[in-house]
């Protein structure tokens, strides 16, 4: 008993000592994750406009810590990933988008090498946007470069076309699966001929003494067969 009232005990004084730590700790986060940019040689201003940002937007200090720690993590990535490829600053920051999307530095660096220098920052920024649209980053990569051969307007047009090539595959799915259907369909139109139809009894459709079938001698006339008459 007195072993469970000393862990409560320790464990409210570490709760108490915690609360008093989380007022000050956001910005101790922030003011590390701006001195981790520094020395990685990441212009802090990336970091500063969005934590202006998330401050102008009325978002807890907290919220705003975790933030800058993931957004300084992502240019760090990126900027290893571009280094031997110098860019200016936003095709750092379109670079730390990609790896915030789930590219990974090898798919950037090789979109950073295969892209000229002028139209670097928006290659990485449509490889960015294809993954957003649920490509895979190696299958994003090769229709960039294939998209960088032909021209800008085909690399600015890239994920618009992304998006209806998506839609075409799911169309052509679903024109297999109506293809199936109508096959079944023809096949299943009608019974097979010696079912005999609604409202009929069997031996409608069996043939009468002479050999002759009443289902076909009849044609369709409610007159019983001729041996029914006699």
């Amino acid at each position: 008993m007195k072993y469970r009232i000393a862990v409560a005990a320790l464990t409210l004084a570490l709760s108490g000592a915690n609360a008093a730590n989380a007022q000050v700790q956001p910005q101790d986060r922030i003011n590390a994750a701006l001195s981790r940019a520094r020395g990685a040689g990441i212009p802090v201003a990336l970091l500063e406009s969005k934590m202006a940002e998330g401050k102008a937007k009325g978002i807890p200090l907290e919220r705003i810590a975790a933030a800058i720690e993931r957004r300084e993590g992502a240019l760090e990535r990126a900027s290893q990933a571009l280094r031997g490829n110098p860019g200016d600053t936003a095709s750092l920051s379109v670079g730390a988008d990609a790896i915030e999307s789930g590219v990974n530095e090898a798919v950037l660096k090789a979109v950073a090498e295969d892209a000229p220098r002028d139209r670097r920052t928006v290659a990485i920024a449509t490889l960015t946007q294809l993954v957003q649209q649920g490509d895979l980053p190696a299958a994003a990569l090769a229709k960039v470069r294939n998209a960088l051969k032909r021209g800008p307007d085909a690399l600015t047009n890239l994920p618009s076309e992304g998006s209806n090539g998506n839609g075409r595959g799911r169309g052509s799915s679903n024109g297999q699966g109506q293809g199936n259907s109508g096959g079944r369909g023809g096949s299943e139109s009608g019974p097979p001929a010696a079912v005999p139809s609604p409202g009929k009894p069997p031996q409608a459709s069996k043939p009468d003494k002479s050999g002759n079938s009443n289902a076909g001698g009849n044609n369709g006339s409610s007159n019983p067969p001729g041996r029914g008459r006699q």
